[in-house]
């Protein structure tokens, strides 16, 4: 009986004993899960367009950070660099269209996964020899990213909100709604979501495929860029990123492959809930780190009861 209220009560007592800290716990896990949802959404956005699972994503936003930061180190201005960085993405989308999806149109969705995997080793390696392995410095300050935190007093208590963060929630949130007014009310943004509701039909009006890839896998590369600048902000620059790009995964078996607003929500709700089970069960009842994997297990049990995901539709196939 005792373990029972030390699992299911005494969390909840705590969580309301001191709101305060319920409050920041949950700022924290809101900023993780807003990053986590920006890196589903360029793996979404290319898998509706193409039925592409670019594996290459994570290590896109490591390489796009690397290359913002390389340009500053050259002595380039910090919004100049900016700019060089995304005809960098550009140029990075037409070469994968031209060298890699287009002799590959037709073949098996496995073969284009593989591809991605293929692209991830080349940046990997690409940018090892570029930039180097060591642990780089975001160029926050020079992006309008200042220092310092917001102190609140919530019921007699204290709240901090780093500027920073700030910053990123704002950025996002801006980011987000920029997409969907591009992907609703432009030419453009109607080609891709026709080319991910009937691909042959969107062919046969006249959409060209190599101009979508190109323009979903430039979107992927720009969302890569903010992310890499979010990340990069608070741990550095580094390979390690990826890693972090990975919580990614669970975020789109939560949320759904094609949904845009199921990586949204699948990302801020799995950095709400790991937050909190790492602070309120985690550490008290399991030692900590429950954050490496916590994302992965409650992806699972969402998948036993919906393999599509919360918010994917479901196939049904008729024999």
């Amino acid at each position: 009986m005792e373990l029972l209220y030390k699992i299911f009560a005494e969390p909840f007592v705590e969580m309301f004993a001191a709101p305060d800290f319920l409050l920041q716990v949950l700022w924290e896990g809101l900023v993780s899960g807003i990053l986590y949802a920006l890196i589903a959404l360029g793996f979404v956005l290319i898998f509706r367009s193409s039925r592409i699972f670019n594996f290459a994503q994570g290590i896109m936003v490591v390489f796009a950070a690397l290359t913002l930061v390389g340009f500053h180190e050259m002595g380039v201005p910090a919004w100049l660099a900016v700019l060089l960085t995304l005809g960098v993405m550009l140029v990075l989308a037409i070469g994968i269209e031209r060298i890699v999806l287009r002799p590959l149109v037709n073949q098996p969705d496995i073969i284009l996964f593989m591809a991605t995997i293929g692209i991830t080793l080349f940046l990997v390696g690409s940018g090892e020899i570029i930039f180097g392995g060591e642990n780089k410095q975001m160029i926050s300050d020079e992006l309008g990213m200042p220092d310092g935190s917001l102190l609140l007093e919530p019921w007699g208590g204290l709240l901090i909100l780093e500027a920073r963060d700030i910053t990123v929630v704002i950025g996002a949130a801006l980011m987000v709604v920029a997409l969907l007014v591009f992907l609703n009310r432009s030419k453009m943004g109607r080609a891709i979501r026709a080319l991910g509701d009937d691909h042959q039909a969107a062919l046969s009006v006249g959409i060209s495929l190599t101009t979508i890839w190109v323009l979903v896998w430039f979107l992927a590369g720009i969302i890569a860029l903010m992310t890499g600048i979010a990340w990069g902000s608070r741990a550095g620059v580094s390979f390690a990123l990826e890693i972090i790009a990975l919580k990614a995964l669970p975020v789109l078996m939560l949320g759904g492959l094609e949904s845009i607003t199921g990586a949204i929500v699948g990302g801020i709700s799995i950095g709400l809930l790991e937050k909190l089970f790492e602070i309120y069960w985690g550490q008290p009842l399991l030692g900590g780190s429950t954050e490496a994997w916590f994302a992965y297990v409650l992806a699972l049990v969402v998948l036993l009861f919906r393999p599509q995901g919360l918010f994917g539709e479901k196939i049904i196939e008729r024999v």
